[in-house]
């Protein structure tokens, strides 16, 4: 009998490490089979129509450059700033949850570096929030950038006219597949999503919309937002651009334009040199624009550009938006 039991337990011992040896192997092989997807997901072909230009990725960019602010702030929203070589034009205060993120990247320039700065860099990607960033004057031209083996994107949401939350939602997944990393670009739209029904699920229904006109800058005539994505967050607020007609993104329009509309609500851009307290004080000033509704009313609100822009801070631009157009409501 003791025989017998002592064999069973060897036996036993014997299935035993085998088993975790088995195991063992079948884990390492799993493992093996992560890194090998890993990499060939990394070097895989990724084919990127971008306004006019297919760009071809065959690997991760590297040493990337971001031109706008906006367009910095999704590259450091989807945690590629170990893949940043560098920044430059911010509009004002980076959004606050990306500062420590931001403060690890090299700032280029105030406004826009020149190419000498970037090929000194040596970057392998540019990514522009606005067409300026690709025009001779600022820095230079894509095709320029392409001779130089440096590929880039162009923010498509900010120069298409009339954008929508999914055109900015498009540009997202497009660098997030450019750098391998679709999935972190899914959990921002998702994060986006919820922040944006959370405040508009917030907002008054109103009975007529509010009559709102987005103020950007000039003294003889006005430049204004048509039918770019400050028209589309005045929608979302449940409002009306009196100027949202136009089909461009901008648009200068006359004084007495703008009078005629009676605006009952006045959208402060509030960015450069000029600033929205100096923007109001004209308004004031004006002896036509002081005539409108929103004037006399003192209706005003103010929305950073880079809140206003074609990039993750949506929802902080409709709060802005809400509470001022609704300020009974919060």
């Amino acid at each position: 009998m003791k025989n017998k039991l002592m064999g069973a337990f060897l036996l036993l011992t014997v299935f035993l490490v085998l088993s975790a040896c088995s195991g063992k192997d079948a884990n390492e092989e799993v493992e093996k089979d992560d890194a090998t997807d890993k990499q060939a997901k990394q070097t895989e072909k990724i084919l990127i129509d971008n306004e006019d230009f297919v760009i071809e990725y065959t690997e991760v960019p590297k040493r990337a450059i971001s031109l706008n602010q906006h367009v910095t702030e999704i590259m450091l929203a989807l945690g590629l700033e170990d893949s940043m070589v560098g920044t430059a034009y911010l509009d004002d205060k980076v959004y606050e949850p990306l500062q420590e993120a931001y403060e690890k990247v090299p700032v280029l320039a105030e406004q826009y570096p020149s190419k000498e700065q970037i090929i000194e860099a040596e970057a392998d990607f540019l990514y522009g929030g606005w067409s300026s960033a690709f025009s001779e004057k600022s820095v230079a031209t894509r095709e320029e950038f392409k001779a130089l083996d440096i590929d880039s994107y162009l923010q498509s949401s900010s120069v298409n006219v009339a954008p929508s939350l999914e055109d900015i939602y498009a540009d997202i997944r497009n660098i997030a597949k450019i750098f391998r990393v679709e999935e972190r670009g899914e959990k921002l739209i998702d994060e986006m999503n919820q922040d944006i029904e959370a405040i508009t699920s917030k907002m008054p229904e109103a009975t007529e919309p509010l009559k709102v006109f987005v103020f950007d800058s000039g003294e003889t005539d006005i430049t204004t937002a048509t039918q770019n994505f400050m028209n589309t967050l005045v929608t979302m607020a449940g409002a009306k651009n009196v100027f949202g007609d136009i089909e461009s993104n901008w648009a200068t329009v006359s004084k007495e334009d703008a009078v005629e509309r009676q605006p009952e609500m006045i959208v402060i851009i509030d960015y450069g040199s000029t600033t929205a307290e100096q923007k109001i004080a004209f308004l004031k000033a004006d002896p036509a624009l002081s005539q409108t509704p929103a004037v006399q009313n003192e209706k005003f609100v103010m929305l950073p550009l880079s809140a206003a822009s074609e990039g993750v801070r949506v929802a902080e631009a409709l709060e802005i938006l809400a509470k001022g157009f609704y300020p009974e409501a919060y």
